[in-house]
């Protein structure tokens, strides 16, 4: 048997045995398959809320003002104490045309037994008033001074009050001395030189108690 005939016999049993040597040798490069990951849970956490720490404003309350002056109609109001100066003027009917309104501040908050005296212009407001002035003086604010007793002052005294000088408060001495102790405030306008507009300053200065 020459050699072509060995190839010719021999080639189809070669070529199937290349063909399982290949097939094998692929399975040996396969790479194994990767196990699945494990499964990972994922808590989720409520973001911290920041506790509210501000104080809450105070409930408004009820307060008495009262409200004296170039206003249209003078007397004492109820209001809250949110309120301002410039509500409790709105309330006693707004300001005359010869109020004097840069002399107190608008702005400012109402409080209990607050005194609010509106000055005319040109008028010298009474120290004890509560509606505060813009410039940084005391005049026209109300500090709850001493109320000067008629009854009881000395002549010293009497003249701390406005418009009250030497002659004036001798006055006041010697009505008590002949007509007796002043029964009302009102009584004051009995003296020589204090008319209404004069007592009008001094009522919230004054008492006979």
């Amino acid at each position: 048997m020459n050699v072509q005939e060995l190839i010719k016999k021999y080639k189809l049993p070669a070529a199937a045995g290349a063909a399982i040597l290949l097939f094998w040798l692929y399975g040996l490069t396969e790479e194994a398959p990767v196990p699945p990951a494990e499964s990972v849970t994922i808590v989720e956490t409520e973001p911290l809320v920041q506790a509210d720490v501000q104080e809450q404003p105070a409930e408004p309350v009820e307060v008495a003002i009262d409200v004296k002056g170039a206003v249209s109609m003078p007397g004492i109001y109820m209001m809250n104490s949110d309120e301002r100066v410039n509500d409790a003027i709105n309330r006693a009917g707004g300001l005359l045309e010869q109020a004097d309104a840069a002399a107190i501040n608008l702005a400012q908050k109402v409080q209990d037994e607050m005194v609010i005296y509106v000055p005319a212009k040109g008028e010298e407001a009474p120290v004890i008033q509560t509606a505060v002035p813009n410039s940084s003086s005391a005049a026209g604010t109300s500090s709850e001074a001493e109320l000067i007793n008629l009854n009881s002052a000395d002549s010293a005294g009497l003249q701390e009050l406005p418009g009250i000088g030497e002659s004036k408060a001798q006055a006041i001495l010697d009505y008590r001395e002949t007509e007796g102790p002043f029964q009302s405030i009102e009584d004051l306008k009995n003296i020589s030189g204090i008319g209404d507009k004069t007592f009008e300053k001094l009522a919230p200065l004054i008492t006979i108690q």
